[in-house]
């Protein structure tokens, strides 16, 4: 049976297996995005190589960028399907995706080989990549929301931020134990591409588990539902315009903050000179926070309602920041380069946490799936594509080392401002026609 249809109270069965099934395209997602910001230096090398290595660098940056191109396109047409063919489906098409664009990027030999013949196939393969991604998180988000009970839709679908922090972690792990068995020469020639081949063995068993999942879309579906890609978009930006340009800003603050904290290896490297075997550790730090306190910010979420949670933490990075990485710009250390890390992880995992469930709780059954889809791509694609090069780029031009948290200050107060305006969804019924 379907899960809260007319009124029933019925539910798919929801055990770990199959939570771990649905967040893993998000967590793949994560640890595709943690592994490429880790190793974007050798990469640069690897496909766009220049005697000056800035060059290089902006380069890798930019292909890592090229993918969030495609998500909006991802987030329409999927997003759109999974509302009118069920979730499991798009779910299936999205992490099958997502494999064969991560193949392409680690199988691809490098330009000495390949010459430009390599940087097409690597583009081409970001763009496969980014279509899925930009599906993903719409017909997953809301199949956990579906499926899950109605006093406890914030903790399950903060599975879905916590499995980005358990990604990291493990990225975080695996590369700094590959890189003191093969130093630092060998994964910068061939290690780096071992790390993506890792991730993906995962990829057959989500396969398998999602394709026995129930289905969550309803049999009972609102006739929109069958409505067209466009006559779904046009009825979205109608109906609810308002609730998302609110929401495309209070996601814009937050991948801000999840691109600048993938970016710190970087930035410990390169801009504040830190040791290889120091920068690879960083992702642990990020992984550790984005474990615990998304689950943290879901289970308060359940608890003191949406709202406060998309508020508060944001509104403690606008103080913190700035104080935080002139710490860290003025004695840059491992203990402060992780510390920094954890605190802005942290904070932005609980207030991640409110935006993934309060958001597709705001949107009918008929349009949530596209709804979440469309506005996650877009402001992703912009800002997620774009962040890690604009903050490597600000530094260079300015020679400030705090240009990151400049950048970081300026979303979260636009973020803060908008959660604010957004409606309170604690204990709203799924059937309902939203966005009261």
């Amino acid at each position: 049976m379907t899960g809260e249809i007319a009124g029933a109270q019925e539910y798919p069965r929801l055990d770990r297996k199959a939570v771990g099934a649905v967040v893993l395209g998000n967590a793949l997602e994560f640890y595709d995005f943690t592994i490429y910001a880790f190793f974007a230096v050798p990469i640069g090398a690897a496909f766009f190589p220049s005697q000056n290595a800035t060059d290089s660098l902006l380069a890798s940056l930019a292909l890592f960028g090229i993918g969030y191109v495609m998500r909006p396109i991802g987030g329409i047409l999927i997003g759109a399907f999974a509302d009118r063919a069920g979730r499991k489906p798009a779910m299936l098409i999205t992490i099958a995706l997502m494999a064969v664009g991560m193949l392409m990027l680690a199988l691809t030999p490098g330009y000495d080989v390949l010459g430009g013949w390599a940087q097409t196939i690597v583009i081409v393969g970001r763009l496969i990549q980014g279509l899925a991604l930009g599906g993903e998180v719409g017909p997953s988000t809301a199949y956990l929301l579906e499926a899950a009970p109605p006093n406890h839709r914030g903790f399950v679908a903060s599975w879905q931020i916590a499995s980005q922090g358990c990604a990291a972690l493990i990225a975080g792990i695996v590369a700094s134990i590959l890189t003191l068995a093969v130093g630092d020469h060998a994964m910068a020639e061939w290690g780096w591409r071992g790390m993506f081949l890792l991730g993906l063995t995962v990829v057959p068993v989500g396969l398998v588990i999602r394709s026995h999942l129930p289905e969550t879309a309803g049999e009972e579906k609102d006739p929109a539902a069958a409505d067209s890609t466009l006559a779904v978009v046009s009825r979205l930006v109608r109906e609810h315009g308002r609730l998302l340009l609110l929401t495309f800003l209070i996601i814009a603050a937050s991948t801000v903050s999840n691109s600048i904290g993938t970016n710190m290896p970087v930035y410990a490297q390169a801009t504040l000179g830190l040791t290889e075997q120091i920068s690879t550790a960083v992702p642990i730090a990020l992984g550790l926070a984005s474990i615990a306190f998304p689950l943290l910010g879901g289970w308060i979420a359940d608890r003191t309602g949406r709202k406060p949670i998309m508020i508060f933490p944001r509104a403690v990075i606008v103080i913190l920041a700035i104080p935080a990485f002139a710490w860290l710009a003025q004695k840059p250390t491992a203990l402060s380069v992780y510390a920094v890390t954890f605190l802005m992880s942290a904070l932005s995992s609980i207030n991640a946490a409110a935006i993934i469930v309060g958001i597709p709780e705001s949107l009918p059954r008929a349009v949530r799936s596209a709804g979440l889809s469309i506005v996650y791509a877009f402001s992703v694609s912009i800002f997620g594509g774009s962040t890690n090069w604009v903050v490597n780029k600000l530094i260079a031009v300015s020679g400030d080392r705090l240009a990151p948290a400049y950048y970081l200050v300026a979303f979260s107060v636009i973020g803060t401002i908008a959660a604010m305006l957004m409606p309170e969804t604690k204990g709203r019924d799924l059937d309902a026609n939203a966005e009261a």
